[in-house]
């Protein structure tokens, strides 16, 4: 697979993860990113070696969209400072089944990650283990279909918790389109390799070279959006 190449330089390279792909190798030696992107440097000849490629930030396999990577372990330093600093702005494009109370807010909640499940819950602050969760949202659009109440909404996430925005949506009553983790609507249901309403859609960092504050964009595409364009007909 030719990986879809949103930024490239010979400190770091971004590029869109398809939703249903890995970001990184698992245990079902399934495709995964960042062995598309070894493969990717490898077949260029950019090196007779296996290239360094590390992960900045983390995607659900679910979920598609902008992932960033470094090509060094200098430059995966720098740019997870960015993270921890929060520096790095990630903004997401998601399907809510539900309504929500407001038309744009802040969501903040404590999450607790059972590493025996995993999946992740809100619970009240003070429980050992729990971390603190941000979130704002804005309302883009709302649909009713059949099928109950649809809401698109911009998620911009402030704290990178395990399953953020999977977990506090379906706390607040507006679980994502097709997870099958969280959303009641599609508990149950096989997830495999298919897409969730949730895309990454927007990144933004600043260069630890150049300096340059990078923006990168991505339309959400695949089925749990074509579900909002259906009802828009």
């Amino acid at each position: 697979m030719k990986p879809e190449i949103l930024y490239e330089d010979e400190s770091l390279i971004a590029c869109v993860k398809p939703a249903g792909m890995p970001a990184q190798g698992t245990k079902s030696n399934d495709e995964d990113m960042i062995s598309i992107l070894k493969n990717y440097l490898y077949d260029r000849g950019d090196t007779d070696e296996e290239p360094y490629i590390a992960a900045i930030h983390r995607l659900d396999r679910p979920v598609g969209g902008i992932m960033l990577f470094a090509k060094n372990r200098e430059i995966a330093a720098k740019l997870t400072d960015q993270v921890m600093a929060q520096d790095m702005v990630k903004y997401y494009q998601a399907v809510l089944t539900g309504t929500l109370p407001d038309f744009e807010g802040e969501m903040v909640d404590y999450l607790l990650h059972d590493t025996k499940t995993n999946l992740t819950r809100v619970v009240k602050k003070g429980v050992k283990g729990a971390k603190r969760a941000v979130l704002y949202y804005e309302v883009l659009d709302e649909f009713e279909t059949d099928g109950g109440p649809l809401t698109y909404v911009l998620i911009e996430l402030v704290t990178g918790r395990h399953h953020q925005i999977r977990a506090q949506m379906a706390a607040h009553g507006a679980g994502i389109w097709g997870d099958t983790k969280y959303n009641h609507l599609f508990r149950g249901k096989k997830q495999g390799k298919a897409q969730i309403g949730l895309y990454a859609s927007r990144l933004e960092f600043t260069h630890p070279v150049t300096g340059e504050r990078i923006i990168l964009k991505k339309e959400p595409e695949g089925e749990a959006f074509d579900v909002i364009e259906l009802d828009e007909e």
